[in-house]
């Protein structure tokens, strides 16, 4: 629908139509993300081995994957915010779950089939707002909007997911912290519930429950255009370090550099704080200077230098937190340099964007589920070190492939704009033609 909508008003690229939904997201993924950068520690000092800590992680990879897949096109068909409102339920119950009966009495079993359900959740919340970005923002402004996505997600998940338990921790314990997560997602859920109000709903959402069925498995044929298989391949290698790295690191950090707990969370705050402003920058940039050429240098080349130094450079310079702040900056800086995946599946399925979300849903939720499969498979063999070539080696993969992904990248100069403060900021980034977004 993104095509079919009007230029909408934005500040600095943000679309306030959608402002609340923003809020809500930072909250919620706040509450997602206390968990991220220590619960692997955590779970090793339960008595379970590291390989038994890195499968948790695994099958909630494998289940957000799934439920990732399906969640552009549920929220197409039931409507986004009924979407984003199930994710928020189940969330909670799961999590609830996983913390009474998997935690609290070290049940490995429950602590992986409960985490692993929890799973289902978030993707559901976070992946049906997508949909309504894409139904309530111009096209031509999706990448804009995106980088204020994933701006906002870093936020929450990364910054104050990982801030915030530095000092919760000394106070109620890592235990006690991930009860104080329900607080946050709490209140991100009532938000959306109550303040996210007048979206566009795709008409798909009055369907037979038959044609909804459908529907839901129409994401897997746009796998024919090889254009969408790249992008979501490309897509998958994105966040590998950053799903990956949230499961190895705290081992080399705390049991092999001997940083506190509260250190790297610092660290890895650092890495998620620096996205906050590169999601935007690469998001704006892609629409001025082209959306294959953001990716292809910043995203794929950007993340595999980063990659390699994240590890390399705290071994060399040891128990030092301002050298062990320089890589997590370069790759902060890096890993948003993919934000115009969005766009660029949208572009090529522009009669089944509830299906490209999808397409893209998945292959986040298959990055959420590779990167810690590949340290599982990886760390008895080759360890840390081992781990991190495989995730450089993948983005040159990345880098490769976007020298055959081929798509059009729209302009906004044939649509009525909405306000003179949008119309001023559309006229200094826009072309009337329609160009090739590769360099």
């Amino acid at each position: 629908m993104g095509d079919n909508v009007k230029v909408v008003k934005t500040a600095l690229g943000l679309p306030l139509n959608l402002f609340w939904g923003y809020v809500a997201i930072a909250l919620f993924m706040t509450g997602d993300g206390f968990d991220l950068a220590f619960l692997s520690h955590y779970i090793t000092t339960l008595g379970f081995t590291r390989a038994e800590s890195s499968l948790v992680f695994t099958v909630y990879g494998f289940t957000a994957a799934l439920s990732a897949w399906c969640s552009g096109v549920v929220a197409e068909l039931i409507t986004a915010k009924r979407a984003m409102m199930l994710g928020f339920v189940l969330w909670v119950l799961f999590h609830v779950c996983f913390l009474y009966f998997g935690l609290s009495k070290a049940n490995y079993s429950l602590i992986v089939l409960f985490y692993g359900l929890r799973g289902i959740a978030y993707p559901l919340f976070l992946y049906s707002f997508v949909v309504a970005i894409v139904q309530n923002v111009h096209a031509s402004q999706i990448s804009g909007a995106m980088g204020w996505f994933w701006t906002i997600y870093s936020i929450g998940i990364g910054v104050a997911g990982s801030y915030i338990p530095s000092f919760t921790i000394p106070v109620f314990g890592e235990y006690g912290t991930l009860w104080c997560a329900l607080v946050f997602v709490g209140t991100g859920g009532i938000i959306s519930a109550v303040l996210l109000r007048g979206l566009n709903n795709s008409a798909k959402s009055n369907l037979s429950v038959s044609d909804k069925l459908k529907e839901l498995t129409f994401a897997v044929t746009l796998f024919k255009n090889p254009h969408v298989t790249y992008a979501a391949i490309i897509r998958v290698i994105n966040t590998l370090s950053l799903f990956g790295f949230a499961v190895i690191m705290p081992m080399m950090f705390v049991d092999e550099l001997h940083f506190t707990t509260e250190e790297w969370l610092r660290i890895w705050g650092v890495f998620f704080f620096t996205t906050i402003f590169s999601n935007v920058f690469w998001g704006v940039a892609g629409e001025k200077w082209g959306w294959m050429r953001i990716i292809r240098w910043a995203g794929c080349m950007g993340m595999f230098f980063s990659t390699l130094i994240f590890y390399y450079m705290p071994q060399y310079f040891g128990h030092s937190f301002a050298w062990a702040m320089v890589p997590a900056i370069c790759m902060g800086i890096f890993v948003g340099g993919f934000v115009a995946i969005t766009p660029i599946l949208t572009t090529l399925e522009p009669e089944h964007k509830g299906a490209a979300i999808s397409v893209y849903n998945l292959a986040a939720g298959a990055s959420n589920f590779l990167a810690p499969a590949i340290a599982s498979l990886v760390l008895p063999y080759f360890g840390v070190q081992g781990v991190v070539h495989v995730y450089a080696a993948l983005y040159a993969i990345a880098f490769t492939l976007t020298f055959v992904l081929k798509v059009k990248q729209p302009k906004a100069t044939d649509v009525e704009e909405v306000g003179s403060a949008s119309s001023s900021s559309q006229d200094s980034n826009v072309s009337p033609k329609v160009v090739t977004a590769k360099a």
